[in-house]
């Protein structure tokens, strides 16, 4: 399988002594990738750095075949994402917000908004202004918006938050119905390590800004294991090494 996106030796320090170093690991065509680490360890930085908001001190990345750092807009044009919260207008609709963010796409379906909003469970409330949504419905339209103009691959940051439990099973079905039928391949940052366990086939845990351990979920997953069970017993690793290094 190719990699859609390839990070190498990505390293950013800040003054604070945070961030992230060293880090690389790849996400193939057809992953539905979690990237799993408590608050703090460094994932919304890394996904900032992947996505082009933040430069990294050094390191490469590629996004099917472009380097970001020379090629960012053939690098991004088939990239969908959400990074921390979305922002949306709120006095229009959701319907009107993705109308503007359309506009970017001149090659779209006149029905694309009408369909990622029926994706997403918004399509009874498309005309409702956003400030009277819920934060699970502004996740939901955040959603769309990273769907909204076909991508291949969507990275999302934390996409369940604040969503109820019906959301968290919605969002969770968008995503494997998006992968199974349209080949969308997924990179999924989270601390819901459970949440992430019914759909993910790889992962990578990410603890103190460093990669602690990737692989298949189907090969690290031996004994009888709960994909929770597994991070917290390399997050557990990870902090008894810490201390006596």
């Amino acid at each position: 399988m190719s990699s859609l996106l390839e990070v190498k030796e990505i390293t950013k320090r800040y003054k604070n002594g945070r961030g992230v170093q060293d880090v690389s690991f790849d996400v193939a065509k057809g992953d539905i990738y979690g990237f799993i680490g408590p608050n703090g360890a460094g994932k919304t930085t890394l996904l900032k750095i992947i996505t082009g908001l933040i430069r990294p001190d050094h390191g490469s990345i590629r996004l099917f075949g472009h380097n970001i750092t020379d090629r960012f807009e053939q690098a991004m044009e088939r990239v969908g994402c959400i990074i921390e919260t979305a922002d949306a207008y709120d006095y229009m609709s959701s319907y009107d917000n993705l109308k503007l963010s359309a506009r970017f796409y001149p090659d779209l379906p006149k029905n694309r908004i009408d369909q990622v909003l029926e994706q997403v469970g918004l399509a009874p409330y498309k005309k409702e202004r956003v400030g009277g949504y819920s934060l699970g419905m502004k996740q939901r339209l955040a959603l769309a918006s990273a769907l909204l103009s076909n991508p291949q691959l969507v990275i999302l940051d934390e996409p369940t938050n604040g969503l109820d439990i019906e959301g968290m099973v919605d969002v969770r079905h968008t995503i494997q119905q998006l992968a199974h039928e349209q080949g969308i391949t997924f990179l999924i940052s989270s601390h819901m390590i459970h949440d992430l366990s019914m759909i993910v086939n790889r992962i990578g845990i990410m603890n103190h800004g460093s990669i602690i351990r990737v692989g298949n979920v189907d090969e690290l997953l031996t004994g009888g294991l709960t994909l929770e069970q597994y991070v917290i017993s390399q997050l557990q690793t990870s902090k008894e090494a810490d201390a006596y290094a």
